[in-house]
């Protein structure tokens, strides 16, 4: 119907901030996290967030990295909210070009559970939203960008059409995004692209994860796991099913 193309009351949303920082220091990169997740929560969708680096997150490709030598691993418990969240959003700086180290961890702890299935048999994030944000006083939003939107419809997530927004300052040392100048104003919160390219994605985002909900996520043929185990091929095999 209409009416529910514009409610998102149902859908919930978790932002992940990848900064070096941990809290409660002044992370650049959440104040841009803050703009998309307002516009979420006036639409009533739920959302969470969290900093990675505020948790002992252990390095490495498995589901439990306590099973491989960890001690401590906080992923386990951290997981059932990404499991959670209709929309993920990976926020994270720009360090010598590329995406922080705390940015690369989440994404390869994602990574350890693209071998599982939801219960329709695809891949785990099938039915599921990704998008991502980057801050920085350096080039690289683009390429940042690229890495993290590859990698998440790699492992399952569907990306909309411009998922992802940032700002950058002027090349080399300098003020970063909201840093307070000496006139009293803060760096970057009034730049039009930047606010534009962030609206733009969030509302994509929904729209998106909306039509997800709404058919009940992608449709369970010709991509599910169990199924090219057992030799079907999707009708590669089978006349009925050619095109």
């Amino acid at each position: 119907m209409p009416e529910r193309l514009h409610d998102f009351t149902d859908l919930t949303a978790l932002f992940i901030n990848t900064t070096l920082t941990r809290s409660p220091g002044r992370s650049h990169t959440q104040l841009l996290i803050d703009t998309s997740a307002n516009i979420m929560v006036k639409q009533g969708v739920t959302v969470d967030q969290f900093r990675a680096v505020d948790h002992q997150i252990a390095t490495g490709v498995y589901p439990d990295m306590r099973e491989r030598g960890w001690e401590v691993d906080d992923w386990p418990t951290l997981f059932p909210r990404v499991l959670a969240a209709d929309i993920l959003v990976l926020g994270g700086p720009i360090w010598l070009g590329d995406n922080s180290s705390e940015t690369k961890k989440v994404i390869e702890r994602l990574y350890a559970h693209s071998s599982e299935l939801n219960e329709k048999g695809q891949w785990l994030y099938y039915g599921r939203v990704g998008g991502c944000l980057i801050t920085g006083n350096e080039d690289g939003i683009k390429h940042c960008a690229s890495n993290v939107l590859y990698s998440l419809q790699h492992i399952g997530y569907s990306i909309p059409p411009q998922a992802d927004a940032g700002w950058i300052g002027e090349a080399g040392p300098g003020p970063s995004y909201g840093d307070l100048l000496a006139d009293g104003t803060r760096v970057g919160l009034d730049n039009d692209f930047t606010n534009r390219n962030t609206t733009f994605m969030t509302w994509n985002l929904l729209h998106l994860a909306r039509m997800l909900k709404d058919s009940g996520g992608v449709p369970a043929f010709g991509n599910q796991r169990q199924e090219w185990d057992a030799g079907t091929r999707f009708g590669f095999a089978n006349p009925e099913y050619r095109s």
